[in-house]
């Protein structure tokens, strides 16, 4: 590597980072004949932190920067590369080298060129960058793909009006990648404060993804195999807790952010008649929203049990679900002098069917001892009163005795348990439901 980088240091800045690739890409190549996994060792770092990133390698020597040209030949030169590299492996192991988080002062540059490169993909519609960032996504801190996340809702949903259209057209081009953003977007967009709400834009065409195919939200989950323990402060296998989350929240989030502001004590009446909550577009919205997530949540009892994990895998964990409630019951308590029954009711109404679906179908592991505990200190709610007191009703199932709780019968995943039936209920990795295969996507068909 000395010597490229020697080489390297008689180049200019676009030539250097273009043949940086080049050579990266041979000396991947080659180690990829031997093993299918090499390790990326801090040599090819250094050289994309220095010729791509601009971090200079000697200590106290001024950072290069590169104008504005400079940075977009720059990208287009790393869309082509990615392009044209017709191995999809060669083409990952050289994203995650250059894109994955070292936890050095390279790492803001690597965050700002990846969002532009991503954005850039978007724009020209580069389905391999956008299957690459979609692995990137998925195996990367979420604290890294939420500011990926912003970048491009910033791009898409902020600066130019309209330009949301282009965004929404990855849909048939990259399901994939869609699933991982959504994913990303309710992390990032948690409606913990005014400026936590997704833009109307972002929201509109998310729910159009969602509605047209629900199963969209599935896909990293059928196409990834299932470790024993899911990894933490990472995104999640599917949007489903983040997305619960906005149904469940937003008429409580909306109606806060219309607060009216009191003077001298008293709200003034043409102040609370404009505090009306949300506006019908976005009631209709979320309204859709959670009838898709509903519909993926009934979906997932066959899929769990193809996978032999139906009892043994939580996809919405109930961990997720305390602070939901302690956020919901937090607002309630602070709009109720602003005579919020109905959104109140809503929200309940809506964490109670979401709870009962999730449970019914074997996302959400738990007791009704647990819920009841969680939910007790919440305004009552007849539809939630039901849920935490009566059965799950199970659909008949051939494999399932009547009235089975997975929760009981079966210890979850990553409890730490073993499961009561070895031999019914094999090692995760030896399952032959779904084999992952590196690049394939899941058979995408829009339901009519």
């Amino acid at each position: 590597m000395s010597d490229i980088r020697h080489s390297l240091l008689r180049r200019d800045a676009l030539s250097a980072a273009k043949e940086v690739l080049y050579h990266l890409d041979i000396y991947f190549s080659s180690q990829l004949q031997s093993a299918p996994l090499p390790i990326v060792d801090k040599g090819p770092v250094e050289l994309l932190e220095e010729f791509v990133f601009q971090v200079p390698k000697e200590r106290g020597a001024q950072p290069k920067r590169l104008n504005s040209l400079q940075e977009l030949q720059l990208l287009e030169i790393m869309c082509n590369y990615f392009q044209e590299q017709t191995k999809d492996s060669v083409r990952q192991i050289i994203f995650s080298s250059l894109f994955s988080p070292q936890g050095n002062k390279a790492d803001d540059n690597r965050m700002s060129l990846l969002g532009k490169l991503v954005s850039m993909a978007v724009a020209v519609c580069r389905i391999p960058v956008l299957e690459c960032a979609a692995s990137w996504l998925q195996r990367t801190p979420v604290v890294y793909c939420v500011r990926l996340a912003r970048a491009l809702v910033d791009d898409y949903c902020c600066l130019v009006p309209g330009s949301v259209q282009t965004l929404k057209q990855i849909f048939s081009a990259s399901p994939r990648f869609c699933c991982q953003l959504i994913t990303s977007v309710t992390a990032l967009y948690d409606l913990s404060s005014d400026e936590l709400i997704p833009p109307s834009d972002l929201l509109e065409m998310i729910v159009s993804w969602i509605f047209e195919d629900p199963r969209l939200i599935l896909i990293t989950f059928l196409n990834t195999p299932i470790a024993a323990n899911l990894p933490i402060g990472f995104l999640e296998l599917t949007p489903l807790t983040g997305l619960i989350r906005w149904c469940v929240k937003a008429p409580l989030a909306y109606k806060r952010k219309k607060k009216p502001s009191l003077s001298n004590g008293h709200v003034t009446t043409k102040v609370a008649k404009d505090s009306g909550g949300m506006d019908r577009d976005s009631h209709l919205l979320y309204s859709k929203l959670h009838l898709s997530v509903l519909q993926v949540l009934m979906m997932l009892q066959v899929h769990l049990t193809e996978k032999n994990l139906y009892g043994r895998l939580g996809l919405i964990l109930f961990d997720h679900m305390v602070p939901l409630v302690e956020e919901i019951n937090r607002l309630a308590d602070e709009l109720n002098p602003l005579n919020a029954s109905q959104e109140i009711e809503l929200s309940l109404d809506r964490l109670a069917q979401a709870l009962q679906v999730a449970m019914a179908s074997g996302a959400l592991l738990c007791t009704r001892d647990d819920l009841r505990t969680l939910c007790s200190r919440l305004p009552h709610n007849n539809l939630l009163q039901l849920v935490i007191s009566g059965p799950v009703q199970q659909a008949p199932h051939a494999a399932l005795p009547p009235g089975f709780y997975p929760h009981i019968h079966t210890p979850p995943l990553g409890y730490g348990a073993v499961p009561a039936h070895p031999a019914a209920h094999p090692a995760l990795p030896t399952h032959p439901g779904h084999t992952f295969i590196s690049g394939m996507t899941f058979p995408f068909r829009p339901i009519r």
